[in-house]
């Protein structure tokens, strides 16, 4: 059986409004690629690179709850951020996160995580010295190489210690790509470790 397109939307629309979605999600166009992005009632839940619906979609449901659907309005304002920072209009962002059965640990570097200016870095010891762990910087490497909100919490922001680009979920591209956006790297300061 096939829907019409119109109430496919209306459908959508309609969970959305009465709150019967644990996470709503989208796919979004960007300079850096498609990204899945979804929202809780709690706020921003994930945002992936390179989509893979049946991975994600499963992956979404562990962290959010079963109900999981398409939902361009769950995250428009997310959407309007997103856009607006590609723009070079917005320099931070002030959408809620949804941080739900994180470690404390790992709460606590997405935080000190977000504090890290637009157009600056810092490095992986710099941001473990940060939240009271001097000795911790692989443990925040990991943190970052997992959080699901990249651009967001802004991870590409974090460069080895010599101020070297290192790995990056994204892939380094995509960080050299958001650094470049940000004018903290020029074409020519493209450092690997």
């Amino acid at each position: 059986m096939t829907f019409s397109a119109d109430l496919d939307r209306r459908f959508r629309e309609a969970a959305h409004a009465l709150r019967l979605l644990d996470v709503g999600f989208d796919v979004l166009a960007s300079p850096v690629g498609d990204l899945l992005v979804a929202a809780s009632e709690s706020g921003l839940a994930w945002i992936t690179f390179d989509p893979e619906p049946e991975r994600d979609l499963e992956r979404l449901a562990r962290i959010a709850g079963p109900r999981v659907l398409r939902s361009p309005r769950s995250v428009s304002v997310v959407h309007r951020e997103l856009d607006e920072y590609f723009a070079r209009s917005r320099r931070s962002f002030d959408l809620p996160l949804d941080l739900r059965a994180l470690p404390p640990f790992t709460v606590s570097v997405l935080r000190e995580l977000a504090r890290v200016p637009y157009g600056q870095t810092v490095t992986y010891a710099e941001l473990a010295a940060r939240v009271g762990r001097p000795r911790a910087a692989r443990a925040v490497g990991t943190v970052l190489n997992r959080n699901r909100m990249p651009i967001v919490l802004p991870c590409h922001r974090v460069v080895g210690s010599s101020g070297g680009l290192v790995g990056y979920a994204g892939g380094l591209e995509r960080k050299v790509a958001l650094l470049e956006l940000e004018g903290a790297l020029d074409a020519g300061d493209r450092l690997l470790e």
